[in-house]
């Protein structure tokens, strides 16, 4: 399958500009966002196929290693724009950033060893592509964590507080908030493999199916990666729910409320 021109592609924007049309129309409300956003995907399109050029043509492992960090810093953002309650913009931000780092060297840098050998394991064209769809699942299972655990927080503080007056040790009070904030941050992941083959079919097996692959070859590839996202989704969502648990208590048990910052 050859990329498509530029008109194929107007062609297809068309689609957006069409439902934007029909947003103002029936004054949904959304026509405007969708724009915008189309745009600045088109944009960033553009850039990541100017930064991959260069990244690809340097070819070197310092570099590859220096873009996996600026890739987990930019997710780190992502995770402090998404947050309603952060425990400090700075605190949440270098969590989002460590657990993203953390999960995904500690679940990719294993994987490129199997895939590529331990000689060109950090060769740009494999590595970065791979490491951006475990830090991107990473980022989405941590930033849906944090702020269910932030809500869950706020929302039973006074139930909390009972139980650390009681006896109860940080750990034991934030159990359950914990248990929920770590099971909704998993279940994208989840469903996503729940519905694979039944209601879609992946993006890397459909990159691979478009490029001429064979079919078990595709599909043994995603198996692979889907472990691998499942995998550093769950290392970083357990990590930073409970970095946030210290957070927000103090090591004499005490509930720290006011470490969490309620945008207004």
């Amino acid at each position: 399958m050859t990329p498509p021109d530029l008109p194929q592609i107007l062609a297809a924007a068309s689609l957006v500009i069409f439902s934007a049309a029909l947003s103002r129309l029936l004054r949904l409300g959304f026509g405007r966002s969708l724009v915008i956003s189309a745009l600045r995907m088109v944009l960033q399109l553009i850039l990541l196929a100017f930064v991959l050029g260069w990244l690809f043509r340097t070819d070197h492992v310092l570099v590859t290693l220096a873009a996996m960090v600026a890739m987990a810093g930019f997710a780190g953002a992502e995770v402090v724009a998404r947050q309603e309650q952060p425990p400090g913009r700075l605190w949440t931000g270098l969590v989002g950033v460590s657990a993203m780092l953390t999960a995904g060297l500690v679940v990719t840098l294993p994987a490129l060893l199997i895939l590529n050998g331990a000689a060109e394991w950090w060769h740009p064209r494999i590595a970065l592509p791979v490491f951006g769809m475990v830090a991107g699942s990473a980022m989405t299972g941590v930033s849906l964590a944090l702020d269910t655990f932030a809500q869950g927080v706020l929302r039973d503080a006074r139930a909390i507080e009972a139980q650390l007056a009681l006896g109860a040790t940080r750990n034991e009070a934030l159990r359950p908030l914990v248990r929920q904030a770590v099971t909704r941050g998993m279940m994208p992941t989840i469903n996503a493999m729940a519905a694979i083959g039944l209601v879609t079919i992946p993006g890397m097996m459909t990159g691979q199916l478009l490029a001429g692959a064979e079919v078990f070859g595709a599909a043994r590839l995603q198996m692979f990666l889907m472990f691998l996202l499942a995998g550093a989704t769950g290392l970083g969502t357990l990590g930073a729910t409970h970095a946030m648990a210290h957070r927000v208590t103090d090591a004499r048990h005490r509930l720290r409320l006011e470490r969490l910052t309620v945008r207004k």
